[in-house]
């Protein structure tokens, strides 16, 4: 199984939903990223990380609010957002990280 760390290293752009399951717009976000991965297939990956279960890497990424989306390539964050964001708004970022 592949750390996080290797996870983000990828040369795609790695989109990570920094969620809880107790988090109404989370819930709302879902359907949203599985449309989203449908539309960008290969192009890139969408990753799901529970805060709760994740509490050192929430932490460690400053993550105040859920949802919380980062966008990283290579290693580092190239786009943040906290609070919903639409699925277009989402596939934009993605495809020209």
């Amino acid at each position: 199984m592949e750390t996080f760390a290797e996870l983000i290293k990828s040369d795609k752009p790695v989109l990570v939903d920094f969620f809880a399951t107790w988090c109404g717009p989370c819930k709302a976000m879902h359907p949203v990223l599985e449309n989203l991965k449908a539309e960008v297939g290969d192009a890139a990956r969408i990753v799901k990380i529970d805060v709760d279960q994740k509490q050192s890497l929430a932490m460690q990424y400053g993550i105040q609010a859920v949802p919380t989306f980062i966008v990283f390539k290579n290693g580092r964050p190239v786009w943040r957002h906290s609070g919903m964001a639409s699925g277009a708004e989402l596939k934009r970022i993605l495809l020209n990280s």
